[in-house]
């Protein structure tokens, strides 16, 4: 849950996030250790509540204290107005930087999407003037996107996002920066086909398991050019190893004058 706290004109707009279970200790403190990277969102602090209560999830309560996006997530922003992509690929650019820092840092976001993409300017005419953020390292599991799934350990339940997750994470929960690739493909479609749910012809989440673990994938938006679902396939490309690193699609989506060598 969050709330807003409204502000003054000298100081920064705030969020509080309540983070609620067992795990939400060591899952808050990502957002503390991570908070220094300009493409990932603020986080000012946090503080542990609910010692004395008798309920465990509240015993394991944190709150943090995190920037507050003026336009909202990248999500909302697709359901009121249409991003050309010229915008689109610069805010794509801000999104893989701070994947190549988690990666760097041997974290995997899991949960990629528009929704977790916050957006604190937008400007419709100079794109390089847009920034971006992403939120929620895993930590909400409570959209209707979701679906549960036995751990390979079988003593815990994870909630998968269904459609956005690549093809191993749906089969064997195999989780790494490749299936986080995988998930930046289908965000970047997201984006294109303006905040749409993907395999939303799809009525169940079994279905579109079945289809992606099949090696089935999203069809290409109208508005999106051919050089760019280009880069998406790569993201979409069955076998893990032969999926691109965040390096390798920070590369690929730069505008070409700054595409100089292809990096591994």
């Amino acid at each position: 849950e969050a709330e807003w706290i409204k502000d003054n004109d000298s100081q920064p707009r705030i969020v509080l996030l309540k983070i609620d279970g067992a795990r939400a200790k060591k899952e808050a403190s990502f957002y503390v250790d991570l908070t220094r990277h300009p493409s990932i969102v603020r986080t000012f602090g946090l503080v542990h509540s609910g010692a004395n209560d008798d309920d465990e999830d509240t015993q394991n309560s944190v709150t943090l204290l995190q920037e507050l996006a003026p336009e909202g997530s990248l999500y909302e922003v697709l359901q009121q107005i249409g991003l050309n992509e010229n915008i689109l690929q610069a805010m794509f650019l801000q999104i893989t930087d701070a994947m190549i820092f988690l990666a760097h840092n041997r974290i995997v976001h899991g949960d990629l999407a528009c929704r977790n993409v916050l957006v604190f300017r937008l400007d419709k005419h100079e794109p390089h003037k847009n920034i971006v953020k992403l939120t929620d390292f895993g930590i909400s599991r409570h959209s209707k996107l979701y679906a549960p799934t036995n751990s390979a350990a079988g003593t815990t339940i994870n909630i998968v996002p269904t459609r956005y997750a690549a093809p191993e994470v749906l089969a064997n929960e195999q989780y790494s920066e490749k299936s986080d690739v995988y998930s930046m493909g289908v965000l970047m479609w997201e984006a294109y086909s303006k905040g749409k749910i993907p395999w939303s012809q799809s009525i169940s989440d079994d279905e579109v398991k079945r289809q992606v673990t099949q090696g089935k994938k999203l069809q290409k938006p109208k508005n999106c050019s051919t050089q760019i679902w280009s880069v998406i396939e790569n993201c979409f490309i069955l076998c893990v190893e032969d999926r691109p690193t965040f390096t390798a699609l920070k590369h690929s989506l730069l505008p070409a004058p700054y595409q100089l060598t292809t990096p591994t």
